[in-house]
């Protein structure tokens, strides 16, 4: 099998990091936070000229390409009292912002992958976009049996919400699942 080569520089430098963290308008702190290294890392790097060699030459190229990048993958503030993490194993797919009282939410897409994501190519779900997907996550409320497995699930009555809280919203055979933070 033949060779392959890539167009990539051999090092990077600590002014090269600054540029680049510059660039993309971040912290020393938030910028080590991103690549996963620590302050301490950045600090180095930023303050000695050494040849900085490993993966964070590649990555440095990239967001030095595409600094929107880093924009995209920002987790927004929390504007609702619930948040949900829409998973696919450890990746984040969609982040869904819930006001239960006013019956609102708002979502932001982690993934282009429309089968990866919590309502599909639907952007701008609805109220009842979002219970829809509650319950498309939860065992249907028609299943025989249903009493026995709220009472295994220390349910008094079957509601989506509540069955995702104990379950995570885990689905045999699937790998996605639910993180509720209020």
């Amino acid at each position: 099998m033949k060779n392959i080569n890539f167009a990539v520089p051999e090092y990077v430098t600590g002014s090269d990091i600054k540029r680049v963290r510059e660039l993309l308008e971040l912290t020393q702190k938030n910028f080590a936070a991103f690549i996963g290294v620590s302050k301490a890392t950045i600090e180095r790097w930023e303050t000695k000229e050494d040849r900085i060699k490993g993966p964070v030459v590649v990555l440095l190229g990239i967001l030095e390409n595409h600094p929107d990048y880093a924009e995209k993958l920002k987790i927004p503030e929390k504007e609702y009292g619930l948040r949900m993490w829409y998973m696919h194993e450890q990746k984040i797919c969609t982040l869904i912002d819930v006001d239960e009282l006013r019956k609102r939410i708002k979502i932001k897409n982690y993934t282009d992958n429309i089968l990866f994501r919590a309502f599909g190519n639907n952007t701008q779900p609805s109220f009842e976009d979002y219970e829809a997907f509650l319950e498309s996550r939860c065992f249907p409320k028609s299943r025989d049996k249903m009493k026995l497995i709220l009472r295994d699930l220390d349910l008094p009555f079957y509601d989506p919400f509540m069955i995702i809280q104990k379950t995570e919203g885990r689905m045999a055979e699937d790998h996605f699942w639910i993180r509720i933070e209020r």
